[in-house]
């Protein structure tokens, strides 16, 4: 779930770390796990609901920060965690659909009147639903089948959509808390320091024409 299609990462520099890509998935659950067993176990203070909720949506705006970190820290830094980039996405994924799922079948009953009215009324629930559903295709398509079926430029196009569910996620959790903490500002400067960065850099690969190539002597 990034724009950019994948990579050989023994292009990327040479410091990539080699975790298992499944471990990678089981450590990123732990956090849903404790959170439901603390439920479970009335251990989530005078508001469970709500601290579920926004436990497992935090959670999904973690990953989608380092998603879009992973090309940062290789271009700037030379770290290579290129190979990880997809499983980072989809645990962002997994727990924006647990935090809707939260909401819509625990908190509302999938009483879908008051789901609706929701949506009218609370712009910060209209924004979240709609960058939700931005991740669905993302999520669908991360994989090297949709690659190959999509080809690659395709592929990269729609997965920019991440910078538009990148905004539309800390924008909604802005508007959820409706003051402001030091918490969602934090957030808010990484997402826009790391989009600024890419359109920084787009720019400027505009702008600088690239060095042609040396000619060899015959």
């Amino acid at each position: 779930m990034d724009a950019r299609s994948p990579k050989p990462a023994a292009r990327a520099g040479a410091s990539a770390l080699r975790v298992p890509k499944l471990l990678l998935y089981v450590v990123g659950f732990v956090p849903a796990v404790w959170l439901f067993y603390q439920g479970i176990n009335d251990n989530l203070g005078a508001d469970p609901m709500r601290y579920l909720e926004q436990s497992l949506g935090l959670w999904a705006l973690r990953f989608l920060v380092a998603t879009l970190a992973i090309t940062p820290l290789r271009q700037i830094l030379g770290i290579n965690l290129l190979r990880y980039r997809r499983a980072l996405g989809l645990l962002c994924f997994y727990y924006a659909a647990l935090h809707w799922t939260t909401y819509l079948v625990l908190d509302q009953g999938l009483d879908f009147e008051a789901i609706w009215a929701d949506l009218v009324k609370r712009p910060y629930i209209t924004i979240g639903m709609a960058t939700f559903l931005i991740l669905v295709p993302l999520a669908v398509t991360s994989n090297n089948a949709s690659i190959r079926r999509l080809g690659g430029q395709a592929w990269a196009r729609l997965h920019r959509l991440v910078y538009v569910a990148a905004i539309g996620a800390v924008l909604h959790f802005l508007l959820v808390v409706k003051s402001w903490p030091p918490e969602p500002l934090v957030y808010t400067a990484i997402v826009l320091a790391l989009l600024g960065y890419r359109l920084g850099r787009s720019v400027l690969r505009k702008l600088v024409p690239k060095p042609e190539p040396r000619r060899r002597a015959a």
